[in-house]
């Protein structure tokens, strides 16, 4: 692969705005071993993931070893799971989404004060799509957030620390709630048939559930929460096991023996397909020194949220320098169609992102796949904002997602995907999402919505 011989980690990239810089040396896969220990978390669903269905490799994720791999690749791969995934029904174990609990009498004073939409808006038995910032504006976590009682929420989170921080802003704010981990293990049904086997697993009325919306049940005696929910821009539900590390096997049972049933099976989270979905991973494509509006989070940030929230302060000062024409980033989150091989597993490092009009070395890919409906590599990758604005008249914050650009980059795959060894492939600005959601986000349905009005004015 082609680069920077002189400073193997790039340092040309600019990433003068960050404390601490990416690290985009490119490594690949050293093909080493995973330790398993006593140090990192063993999910409940743990012995059915690895031991009974043949989960080959993981990850960690929240300080627990996380299944990311099901079908071997002589037999398909993550390819063979994505066909899974959008044509039958899918089990996925995703105890490594840590519930935080806060609770009290002023939970929802509390839970207002950490995300930036109104929590004060959220009803009862609904969850919601949030972020979390600290003073700067990084997004610290994007989790589901789910109100399971008037003074009772979940934040059902991503890959980063949340409880710590949550506890670390009550010391000053003393407000009457506790703030614990809690014994419950998500573990999600994605898929066309998705509600078929939760039907057979908990009845008729789970049709009801609204997008968001939750439901108490009971599957094989044992108490659960279920919602329409999910991380793959298919249909999907999640269900919440109660007191997990004592019940999480017994509900796991009769879930993936229905699942089966369907015609389906156990797979790894398929980001595959939440990068047609636009949907982004903490870690890989935002982390604490992202901003939303860096992301096509910017929705996140409302005009009208009354309290008082942390970030507040420089969050709209940032929106207001970009409805100003002033964007203060150097790079920009965008989707890219890209030449080359199909891509067809995880990238082990950020590839590469060059200007063919200079060859400088400019960004960097965060997550890359192929997509076999659109016939074509994608991915989500961070370019120079100074680009887009010299080439678009978009606006950088919501409008540049909207349609394919004929912005062209370079994107240095590795050889095994490379057209030719030790040459780019060219890549073009994409509209995000590459493929619709069976449950349009918010940012999506403001998009539809805007569409119909400007089909009616027509």
């Amino acid at each position: 692969m082609s680069g920077n011989q002189e400073h193997p980690n790039y340092p040309s990239i600019d990433q003068s705005d960050r404390v601490l810089p990416r690290n985009l040396r490119q490594s690949g896969d050293p093909g080493i071993q995973m330790l398993v220990s006593t140090r990192v978390r063993k999910s409940p669903f743990f012995d059915k993931s690895f031991n009974e269905e043949g989960a080959w490799r993981c990850t960690v994720y929240n300080r627990t070893y996380h299944p990311r791999g099901l079908v071997e690749p002589e037999d398909g791969g993550a390819m063979a799971e994505y066909e899974a995934l959008t044509e039958k029904v899918t089990l996925w174990d995703v105890a490594v989404e840590r519930q935080i609990r806060v609770k009290g009498p002023d939970a929802e004073a509390l839970t207002d004060y950490l995300i930036t939409r109104d929590a004060t808006q959220i009803e009862t038995m609904k969850g919601k799509y949030v972020i979390l910032c600290n003073e700067k504006g990084g997004i610290l976590n994007d989790p589901v957030l789910l109100r399971v009682a008037d003074d009772e929420f979940w934040f059902s989170i991503s890959d980063s620390t949340l409880m710590q921080w949550i506890q670390g802003v009550n010391v000053g704010k003393d407000f009457d709630v506790e703030v614990d981990e809690i014994d419950v293990a998500p573990m999600q049904i994605q898929g066309p048939l998705s509600e078929d086997v939760m039907i057979d697993v908990v009845g008729e009325e789970v049709s009801d559930i609204a997008y968001y919306g939750l439901m108490e049940a009971e599957i094989n005696g044992c108490e659960v929460l279920i919602s329409q929910t999910g991380f793959s821009g298919e249909k999907g539900f999640e269900i919440y096991v109660k007191d997990a590390t004592k019940y999480g096997e017994r509900v796991w049972d009769p879930v993936m023996e229905t699942v089966k049933e369907h015609g389906g099976m156990q797979i790894a989270p398929g980001h595959h397909r939440r990068i047609a979905a636009g949907i982004l991973s903490w870690g890989q494509d935002m982390d604490h020194e992202t901003s939303p509006f860096q992301v096509n989070l910017g929705y996140q940030v409302p005009d009208d949220k009354e309290g008082d929230y942390i970030g507040k302060e420089v969050l709209e000062e940032q929106k207001e320098q970009i409805e100003n024409g002033e964007y203060p980033f150097n790079l920009k989150l965008v989707g890219l169609k890209m030449a080359g091989e199909p891509i067809r597993d995880y990238a082990p490092d950020f590839w590469i992102v060059s200007d063919p009009d200079t060859g400088e070395e400019c960004g960097y890919m965060t997550s890359p796949w192929y997509n076999p409906d659109l016939d074509t590599n994608i991915g989500l990758g961070f370019v120079p904002a100074e680009k887009l604005q010299n080439e678009t008249d978009a606006n950088l914050n919501d409008e540049i997602y909207e349609e394919d650009l004929d912005i062209e980059f370079q994107v240095h795959l590795p050889d095994e995907y490379a057209e030719e060894d030790d040459e780019p492939v060219f890549a073009t600005v994409a509209e995000v999402p590459f493929k619709e959601s069976v449950n349009p986000s918010a940012r999506e349905q403001a998009k539809l919505g805007a569409a119909q009005q400007a089909q009616q004015n027509d």
